[in-house]
Formats: C-alpha cells, structure tokens, sequence
C-alpha cells in the first residue's frame, strides 16, 4: 500500500515563501509522476504542479505559474512543492497525490489519474 505524508504548511503572511514535502513509501516512487491539488473551503480541488518520474519535465496550473516550483528526490522518496511570493488566494489545504500509471508521459493534471492520496497540509496565507 503506497502512503504519501505531507508536511511543511502553516500559517504565512502575503509575501512569504513556504516548502511543502511529500514522502513516499510503498512502492518504487521513482517510477511514477507526482503531483499538487489544493482545495479551498467552497471550492472545487485545484491542480497546482505535476513532476515527471523521472524529475525532468514539470507542469503548472496557472496560479502556480512563476511562483511555484515542483521537484523531487528520488533517493530520498520525497517530492517537494516551494511556493513564492504567496496571496491570500493560496489559502487551501494542499495535497500530494502519487499517477496510478507506471512511467506516464505525458503528465496530466487530472485528479482521477491520480491514485494515491495523501491526508493534505493546510496552508494559511494573511493579507
């Protein structure tokens, strides 16, 4: 069974930077893509960032365009999502979630492409 363990949000001021984590473990995590969805309160889940298995192609939802960055370390079982210069709009409980598919390309920014789900980290951005 493949678990994802978010980390790494918090309450921030407009501005400020924040780095999300998200470690694996159940399966080979090197040979899946991961990605981003966050969810605010009355709002449908969001597509944030995706990353390749092999950690050399990387997509953006619109928001996250120029102020997000998505890596990974697969020695390390983990994927990251370093977010800049955040507004109070990036306020949302933001989760990691493992491709149900072995080596996809190319990524995909659907939620049901996603098998795997982790239990979210919220995220608090004040004006």
């Amino acid at each position: 069974q493949v678990q994802l363990v978010e980390s790494g949000g918090g309450l921030v001021q407009a501005g400020d930077s924040l780095r999300l984590s998200c470690a694996a473990s159940g399966r080979t995590f090197s040979n899946y893509a991961m990605g981003w969805f966050r969810q605010a309160p009355g709002k449908e889940r969001e597509f944030v960032a995706a990353i390749s298995w092999g950690g050399g192609r990387a997509y953006y939802g619109d928001s996250a365009k120029g102020r997000f960055v998505i890596s990974r370390d697969n020695a390390n079982d983990t994927v990251y999502l370093q977010m800049n210069s955040l507004k109070p709009e990036d306020t949302a409980v933001y989760s990691c979630a493992a491709d149900r598919s072995f080596r996809r390309a190319p990524l995909t920014t659907r939620a049901r492409e996603y098998n795997y789900w982790g239990q979210g980290t919220q995220v608090t951005v004040s004006s």
